[in-house]
């Protein structure tokens, strides 16, 4: 996707059991927190492709109304919170419409648990028909127009457990890159909101891991988002306890790190950059997440203004960024701040120690490789006590 600052991007995510009654249940029922299995509506044998093991599940659902963005969308992009103890797990799925109609099939954008004792999270390769595409963590429109879109989200319980999984949140976003986009007054008006503000994100290293452990994507050259998660995640003093990492032996340099990367991994992909993976992860520890787009740094200022760091998605070739000298088909940074000339201040995980990871790059050059890379796309996690800004007119947050 091309990257024009003001193109139609929207946003839209429920929140359970808040939300419940707006969306359609099918053996659902409310807990605090969120929705979980109540009376079965079904059951399923599942083979998990990546072990081999079957095993014999109950299920439920719950489907979102039809969230209508106001264009016509090229791409969505899922995101959800919850929770799945042991033998529970979610599937996550998305359809587009159009007119009064669905005018694709569901696609499954994850089969997702919070770790890898019942299922291996995973995405579901493969997807590609007439109508629309899905690959990872994206599901985009080819000769169906999607005007429209709803996700339905089934809760798994195998039969032999007590206790299933709790979802808390489902969304996505939607965008198209348009020849005349509407104009977003917010993103005009956001300039110089942050200016001079740079938020006390810690600076976590990815390459410290490198040579270490290298299951989970390789290693630390490949964990730049869960790093980048990381680091947020501190930032709000919302990160993993100590005894829920101590299974990481030899410990290395930051055993929190390998931990997320393992609680990120995305089994198909093969690679921890699951973009809704890494909120979903991030949202097992108490804090709102969910994947964006936004539109401009402009956008993003507001973001830093009101004391929250963006977790945001880049692609650059070595000598395009100065400070960023190296190649890259895409990579995860943490937006902490903007100096008092505007300058995006980063933190930057693919640096050798934590003492390199802090770097101030050119707007303009940034932002060009941010929008142009994935279309802006961005992490928010933040606790659900700091509120969010002001959303524009066309709300992508």
């Amino acid at each position: 996707m091309t990257g024009t600052p003001g193109r139609n991007i929207a946003y839209r995510g429920f929140r359970l059991p808040a939300d419940l009654d707006l969306g359609t249940a099918e053996g659902v029922v409310a807990v605090p927190g969120g929705v979980t299995i109540g009376a079965p509506v079904g059951q399923l044998d599942h083979t998990d492709p990546h072990t081999g093991r079957t095993a014999r599940y109950d299920l439920a659902t719950w489907t979102t109304p039809v969230v209508w963005p106001g264009f016509g969308v090229d791409e969505l992009v899922p995101s959800w919170t919850g929770d799945t103890p042991e033998g529970g797990w979610l599937q996550v799925e998305l359809r587009g419409w159009d007119g009064d109609a669905p005018s694709t099939d569901w696609y499954v954008l994850g089969r997702w648990a919070a770790d890898d004792t019942t299922i291996h999270r995973t995405s579901v390769p493969g997807q590609t028909h007439d109508e629309a595409w899905a690959k990872v963590d994206t599901m985009g429109a080819l000769r169906s127009p999607i005007t429209g879109w709803q996700a339905r989200v089934t809760l798994f319980r195998r039969t032999d457990v007590a206790a299933g999984p709790v979802l808390r949140t489902v969304g996505a976003v939607a965008s198209a890159a348009d020849v005349d986009p509407p104009d977003q007054p917010a993103a005009t008006a956001a300039v110089g909101a942050a200016r001079g503000r740079v938020l006390d994100v810690p600076r976590y290293a990815q390459r410290l891991h490198a040579g270490g452990e290298t299951r989970w994507g390789g290693g630390g050259d490949s964990w730049c988002s869960p790093t980048s998660v990381s680091m947020v995640l501190d930032f709000w003093g919302a990160g993993p306890t100590p005894d829920r990492y101590a299974w990481v032996t030899p410990p290395g340099p930051r055993p929190v790190v390998v931990h997320a990367a393992r609680g990120c991994y995305d089994h198909a992909y093969a690679g921890a950059g699951n973009w809704p993976f890494n909120t979903a992860y991030a949202g097992l520890h108490g804090v709102d997440a969910f994947v964006t787009r936004l539109r401009s740094l402009a956008e993003a200022e507001l973001f830093v203004a009101a004391g929250v760091p963006l977790v945001v998605s880049a692609r650059f070739r070595r000598g395009e960024i100065p400070g960023l000298d190296y190649d890259t088909n895409g990579h995860l940074l943490v937006l902490v701040g903007f100096t008092e000339a505007g300058e995006p201040v980063l933190n930057d995980p693919y640096a050798p120690t934590d003492d390199g990871v802090r770097r101030t790059v050119p707007r303009d050059r940034f932002q060009a490789a941010w929008l142009g890379g994935s279309g802006g796309l961005a992490y928010v996690i933040r606790p659900a006590s700091v509120p969010l800004p002001p959303a524009p007119a066309q709300a992508n947050w």
